[in-house]
């Protein structure tokens, strides 16, 4: 042991783990309703440890990262340990489960993050490592795995997708200013890292106030990255967004839903569906959009993750309905003063049951995260 309590086993552990990591978060967003899992396949001949084999949840969910690892490292997986991100699959499909494609290549070691929600998984997987003989250590690094995959867990957990709620504040707690459309808060840099986190979920939602007075895009507009974006959403009660606003043209590229009330104008709804949009029937709940039926409809899409990025009203309602799962803030350092939009909340205003993950700094711009337990 070292002198604070951590042997060198557990620290190799939590590196190896920590890789398996970074490398599942490449595919977030593109697994559809299966999670972005990473695997390491490590073996040590007696010079020290390394890397025979890397899996990552493929594009569209299949193959898994284990099978994509274990294909790598071939006979060299005989003897070797597995990290894997989420505990090995246990149910039959046309192929075998990854518990057992693990036993089946020799793998004498399985090293596991986060636990899998699914009820034909949980606790099963490592049962079939188990009773192989294969050594088994679970719980490496699972908060942070947990965090990751939030979306996955969500829509396991709660039949929902994670919530993600993005806001920017000026430094006097606005988010815009009234009758100006979009208003510059934040700089380059954390413009940047919204739209890394954009390419990461797959929806992003906004109320159709904002999609009106900002007549935004809601792509990934990073280089190389585009193909990233995710879904747009519009809570469009009455079917009233243009049909030549941006979203609708670019409808052809990135999918655009939107949202509508059983009294929005079957004409408005046609001339939208005849240009490739896809209209989301939702109930009305005292006169207002049913958010959690429409959150369940989502799920049943295949959607693990949405951002709520547009309109203080918007925000408000996922707030107070207690469908937020994620709050991401940015607080730019420049005033927006009269004529302001308040923020719903920001770093005072936290609701019970959050606590703080991240806190980073984006050249003048400051970062802060909240997340709760699924």
């Amino acid at each position: 042991m070292t002198s604070k309590g951590v042997s060198h086993h557990d620290k190799l552990d939590r590196r190896y783990m920590a890789a398996a990591l970074r490398l599942s978060r490449r595919n977030l967003g593109l697994t559809s309703t299966n999670p972005s899992v990473g695997t390491l396949i490590v073996r040590n001949d007696g010079s020290g440890p390394y890397i025979v084999g890397r899996g990552i949840t493929a594009s569209g969910g299949r193959p898994h990262a284990e099978t994509v690892a274990l294909a790598e490292a071939g006979e060299l997986a005989r003897g070797a340990t597995a990290y894997v991100t989420l505990e090995p699959c246990a149910h039959h499909g046309r192929t075998p489960p990854c518990a057992e494609a693990l036993v089946t290549a020799g793998i004498a070691r399985v090293v596991g993050a986060a636990s899998d929600p699914d009820p034909r998984v949980s606790g099963k997987g490592y049962a079939i490592l188990r009773a192989a003989g294969l050594e088994v250590t679970e719980g490496v690094l699972a908060e942070e795995a947990a965090c990751q995959m939030a979306g996955y867990m969500r829509r396991s957990v709660s039949k929902r997708p994670e919530v993600i709620l993005k806001l920017a504040l000026s430094s006097d707690g606005m988010i815009g200013r009234r009758g100006e459309g979009q208003v510059a808060i934040t700089g380059d840099i954390a413009r940047r890292q919204l739209h890394m986190l954009r390419a990461e979920c797959d929806a992003i939602l906004v109320g159709i106030g904002t999609a009106l007075a900002d007549n935004p895009e809601l792509t990934v507009r990073l280089a190389g990255l585009k193909g990233r974006s995710p879904a747009r959403i519009v809570l469009d009660g009455q079917a009233r967004l243009p049909e030549d606003s941006k979203l609708v043209l670019s409808s052809g590229e990135v999918p655009l839903y939107v949202a509508v009330l059983p009294g929005a104008d079957a004409r408005r709804r046609e001339a939208l569906e005849r240009l490739g949009i896809q209209i989301l029937a939702t109930e009305d709940y005292e006169g207002r959009m049913a958010l959690p039926e429409l959150l369940e409809d989502l799920a049943a899409r295949g959607m693990s993750s949405v951002i709520v990025e547009g309109g203080a009203e918007t925000a408000k309602a996922f707030i107070e309905e207690g469908l937020v799962d994620r709050i991401c803030l940015y607080r730019g350092p420049e005033e927006i003063g009269e004529g302001g939009i308040d923020a719903p909340i920001d770093e005072t205003r936290i609701p019970a049951g959050f606590h703080l993950v991240r806190e980073e700094n984006y050249g003048e711009d400051r970062y802060m995260e909240w997340v709760r337990a699924v």
